[in-house]
């Protein structure tokens, strides 16, 4: 199984009822090549930009009065226990992220984070390159729920080969 297939279903299984998958690099091939039964794929021409034009991308997919959950697949430990968590925990006119903690017990923001529809098209807007939503979420702290899913997962993701026993959390 991809990863994109491993993710997708985590998030029909923790609730989500229209997943958007934006493909980037080697966009017709992952289509090709990946089963993505009840999910819609858009390709993001501008994917090279960065990941700020993905996010773009799949908040424009998206219908326009629903939230955005937005999730990264390259976090393997994400599961659909989680995504409940997020789902049942979100409110109205808010942003809800994970929160992993530290090695210090401290609580950080982490991946996914579920933004209000409004907010979500607020926070496409203000995206770039490689940065994302982040300068948007720390200008709009205020409006951020961070929920403690560190039973739940760590929040690492694959960077590296090095990285690569994550995959092993996705099999838990």
């Amino acid at each position: 199984m991809t990863l994109v297939e491993h993710l997708a279903g985590v998030l029909l299984a923790g609730g989500c009822t229209d997943v958007i998958v934006v493909l980037g690099s080697e966009a017709e091939t992952v289509r090709a090549g990946t089963l993505l039964p009840g999910c819609r794929t858009v390709v993001n021409p501008r994917w090279a930009t960065g990941l700020g034009s993905s996010l773009q991308c799949g908040v424009a997919t998206a219908a326009p009065l629903e939230n955005v959950l937005v999730a990264l697949v390259d976090q393997p430990g994400v599961n659909a226990e989680l995504i409940r968590r997020l789902r049942k925990q979100h409110q109205d006119g808010r942003i809800t992220a994970a929160g992993y903690s530290d090695a210090s017990g401290r609580l950080r923001r982490g991946h996914p984070v579920l933004f209000d529809a409004d907010l979500a098209r607020e926070a496409a807007a203000a995206a770039s390159a490689d940065t994302g939503a982040r300068s948007y979420l720390r200008a709009h702290s205020f409006l951020l729920d961070t929920i403690d899913c560190s039973d739940l997962g760590t929040g690492q993701d694959i960077d590296t080969p090095a990285d690569l026993p994550l995959l092993d959390q996705s099999s838990r």
